[in-house]
């Protein structure tokens, strides 16, 4: 493809987007490295402790883009006040660890493309939510919030992206805790249901990634399907795909007993319209643009 990095560092390239842009990148002969925290098993993995040493620049130089992928999921569940910590400093230490690595190269550092999620914007129905909207006040804002601040300090030479990431429309991601209700045909609204959901299946957030790389886009950047849709679209879709019905409404009360209230405000009841500005302002297309696209990529018929 034209302009594409000669290599890439990658951290995090275990999890599912990881393994994704992983993927995606050898497929076209791109050079990986990736970031592990065990000894390395191959010729392309450096071993690296983010809650210890200092990561030596020199893995970095001669690299186009550090992707930093880092995270304990937001899908697992409860949020309880130890979790809530791990998914607050797996993020964070990498991150500072990263950015000081890149702030120490100075101009010749590689681009700085570092994520983020749209739980950093508020719940604000019927208003739409470009990269210039305001941050919420909810735990995972608070949490984006400091996660970006912790990518910008790799300085002001430093190129930094970051990835304002939608809820994952894959088995691993957003459609984990819904196939399993669907699949028994006890599926049905999350709350009132009509709360709209940001959303992207997976070959479009690789896709994004290596646009916001081949691209030069810096600052905060929404990687979000382009087409709005709530929770029932969703949930509507998944069920027709699975040939299951759609009509158990899920009480919110019940999910915050279970889930924790933290986890359901920012992640099933809250309503974003998150629209990908940068992304298409830059030139980039979908390849699945609406969420029920996204769904029949994502589950077998």
């Amino acid at each position: 493809m034209p302009d594409s990095p000669a290599r890439v560092v990658v951290s995090g390239s275990s999890g599912l987007i990881g393994r994704a842009l992983t993927d995606a990148l050898t497929r076209d002969g791109i050079a990986v490295t990736r970031l592990v925290r065990r000894p390395p098993t191959s010729a392309d993995e450096v071993q690296w402790d983010p809650d210890g040493a200092e990561l030596d620049p020199r893995v970095l130089e001669g690299a186009t883009a550090v992707v930093n992928l880092n995270g304990a999921s937001i899908g697992r569940f409860p949020w309880t006040a130890r979790y809530k910590h791990e998914l607050v400093w797996s993020r964070i230490t990498p991150t500072q660890a990263l950015a000081r690595a890149i702030r120490s190269l100075g101009a010749d550092a590689p681009a700085f493309v570092s994520s983020s999620a749209v739980g950093y914007y508020p719940s604000v129905p019927g208003m739409l939510l470009p990269e210039t909207a305001p941050r919420g006040e909810t735990f995972l804002a608070d949490l984006c919030g400091e996660w970006e601040a912790a990518a910008l300090s790799a300085g002001d030479d430093a190129r930094v992206a970051l990835l304002r990431t939608a809820p994952i429309v894959h088995p691993q991601g957003v459609l984990k805790p819904l196939l399993l209700l669907t699949r028994f045909g006890v599926s049905g609204p999350i709350g009132r249901g009509t709360q709209v959901w940001p959303w992207i299946s997976l070959e479009d957030e690789v896709r994004a990634i290596r646009h916001v790389i081949d691209a030069g886009l810096t600052g905060p950047v929404n990687l979000s399907g382009p087409e709005r849709a709530t929770a029932n679209d969703l949930g509507f879709a998944l069920a027709r795909r699975m040939n299951r019905p759609y009509a158990l409404r899920a009480p919110v009360w019940a999910m915050r007993l279970v889930l924790g209230s933290d986890a359901v405000e920012a992640l099933l009841t809250s309503d974003m319209h998150v629209v990908p500005g940068a992304l298409t302002a830059s030139g980039f297309t979908f390849t699945h643009p609406t969420v029920e696209d996204a769904v029949a990529a994502a589950v077998p018929a």
